[in-house]
């Protein structure tokens, strides 16, 4: 389990310095998407997929701390 929480942490570091800003929550990616009134199509749907891969990894987080 600890390789599991050193990779789940290294993944999420990483999100925070890829050339597209991953959103800090669902609101945000909203907004962004409705800000770009379809302009930013590729941006916004690259964001959503960084969303999910987040929310995915700090669920797997959350399983790896409630199993300690």
């Amino acid at each position: 389990m600890e390789l599991l929480k050193e990779f789940i942490e290294n993944e999420l570091k990483s999100m925070e310095r890829s050339i597209v800003a991953t959103p800090k929550n669902r609101q945000d990616l909203e907004s962004f998407a409705g800000a770009c009134g379809g302009s930013g199509t590729m941006v916004a749907i690259q964001m959503a997929i960084q969303f999910g891969y987040k929310m995915a990894l700090e669920n797997c987080n959350d399983i790896n701390e409630e199993n300690k």
